[in-house]
């Protein structure tokens, strides 16, 4: 049979079947890298390659040079293009550095502390370019000048140990406008260990608490932190500064007092340690029901009537006493009462407060700390007001996490 020459073979085949061989040609083409040889410029390189710098070599500035406006706490920085940092220096109007560092292999440079409100900072940075070129570059901007500032109080403070009823407080001062609330509580930092999930409740626009559903577990580890430097909290308002506070959850205290039995039970980690006779707030004036919260201890402190509105000439009284400890603003206290002991376990005879004889008052203020427990019951008074002292616990949980910001 004879052999087809090449140009034999062409003559023989259809259009058609010349465009599909083609065709696949092509394709085969693509999908082989074809018509760029090996290792040629339509390659996509290796994902450990590094694309080669183009262009001359430049410094970006984050803010840019005249910012007048620039946060104390944003991003502030710089950026070698096609370069390399050798020196970055920052110092504020009176010439001091500002404590910054490289990063990135020299390609980044960053500012490490804080810096205030209202000042003027210039920075000079020296590079080095792929070819060897010698770069510097200056940059001077401002930061912003808040409006108002406002300084937020907390209790508990750093390193203080308290009882199982203690909230998280915070303050926010008088001296400029009420933040927005929902930004306020981002700027509220609380982590828990062992994990415990609490919510913020607001009982004005300048007070939030914080607490759990239940009381805290003793040995629970709070740590707090207050990140309102730099911020817009809303309505103008800048924070003052930043706080910081780690807290403990000591052992759990909780004092039972019966205004029907007049006794009062003392448990200490569930364990009842002792019961003693107390005599509670008389008929025309009885005690708050409800679950008191431990504010403050003294040795010593004058009892006056006066201060919530009873006269002398009215039935009132100026009298100090021993081993007092505050658990309303309202004026409730427990203290030694040497003077009611026969009525003690019998009836009740004071202005609200909790009276006991003075040894079991300096045993009770002798165990008692901040956030320690005190639940009054059966007392002819009405409940305790949530906003008195930290009647915290008075707000039903479901009320409490429906929020009212």
């Amino acid at each position: 049979m004879e052999l087809l020459s090449r140009s034999s073979w062409g003559s023989m085949v259809s259009p058609r079947q010349r465009l599909r061989t083609t065709l696949l040609c092509l394709v085969a083409l693509l999908v082989a890298g074809c018509g760029t040889g090996a290792g040629g410029e339509g390659r996509t390189p290796t994902s450990g390659s590094e694309p080669s710098s183009t262009g001359p070599p430049a410094i970006e500035f984050t803010p840019k040079s005249g910012a007048s406006s620039a946060s104390p706490v944003g991003d502030i920085g710089a950026r070698a293009k096609n370069a390399t940092f050798t020196e970055v220096v920052m110092t504020n109007a009176a010439g001091e550095k500002v404590e910054s560092s490289l990063e990135d292999n020299g390609r980044g440079w960053s500012v490490q502390e804080p810096l205030g409100y209202g000042k003027t900072y210039e920075v000079v940075a020296k590079a080095t370019g792929a070819n060897g070129e010698k770069l510097t570059e200056r940059s001077r901007f401002t930061t912003l000048t808040p409006e108002n500032l406002t300084y937020v109080s907390m209790n508990p403070l750093d390193g203080q140990t308290v009882g199982v009823g203690q909230p998280l407080a915070f303050y926010f001062s008088e001296d400029a406008p009420a933040p927005v609330k929902e930004r306020a509580e981002k700027a509220l930092d609380i982590s828990t260990d062992p994990k415990v999930d609490g919510e913020f409740y607001w009982f004005d626009d300048r007070e939030v608490h914080w607490r759990p559903k239940e009381y805290w577990e003793p040995g629970t580890e709070i740590t707090v932190d207050v990140n309102v430097y730099g911020k817009n909290l809303g309505n103008g308002v800048y924070g003052e500064s930043d706080r910081h506070a780690t807290v403990k959850i000591g052992d759990e205290v909780i004092l039972r007092a019966d205004a029907a039995s007049h006794r009062m039970k003392v448990t200490v980690n569930g364990e009842l340690k002792r019961t003693i006779p107390v005599s509670l707030g008389r008929p025309s004036y009885p005690s708050h029901n409800g679950t008191h919260v431990v504010m403050r201890k003294h040795d010593t402190y004058m009892m006056d009537s006066t201060t919530y509105g009873l006269g002398l000439d009215e039935g009132g009284y100026r009298t100090e006493v021993e081993w007092a400890v505050r658990i309303s603003n309202g004026g409730e206290f427990l203290h030694a009462a040497p003077w009611s002991v026969g009525d003690q376990g019998e009836r009740n005879v004071s202005h609200g407060c909790i009276n006991m004889s003075t040894a079991d008052a300096k045993w009770v203020y002798d165990l008692l700390k901040k956030g320690d427990v005190v639940e009054v019951t059966n007392s002819k008074g009405g409940e305790l007001a949530s906003w008195d002292g930290f009647g915290d616990w008075q707000v039903p949980w479901s009320e409490w996490t429906s929020g009212n910001s």
